[in-house]
């Protein structure tokens, strides 16, 4: 796993060498909405949740997400995770349903990205 900061960013050909080892063509990655960080490059999006908020990260802060390094545009981001299943904050699917909160996720993102 690797954390991705605004002092640790990751570059577009580091992100395309990851799916390699894992799923083939996409990256997991958790997004603290809060902090402006993600952690990525792990098996399950669980994984990443859990370093985060061993890192002082809230639950609630935290949205799976995958990336498609080789795809551009809309399509680079995908908004599909059972971390993101929260009735509590009126989210009752594994996409993120709040569309604010997308922009600030592909904010993010796009903002860690060298």
């Amino acid at each position: 796993m690797k954390m991705v900061n605004n002092e640790n960013k990751i570059s577009t050909r580091e992100l395309k060498e990851i799916p390699e080892k894992m799923f083939g063509n996409l990256v997991k990655a958790v997004v603290d909405i809060k902090k402006g960080i993600m952690v990525i490059d792990a098996e399950l999006h669980a994984d990443e949740e859990t370093l985060l908020i061993k890192k002082g990260s809230r639950q609630e802060d935290l949205w799976g997400i995958n990336l498609y390094p080789e795809l551009k545009g809309d399509d680079f981001i995908e908004f599909d995770s059972m971390i993101n299943i929260r009735p509590a904050q009126n989210n009752r699917s594994r996409s993120v349903d709040d569309p604010d909160i997308q922009k600030r996720i592909k904010k993010i993102v796009n903002n860690l990205l060298e």
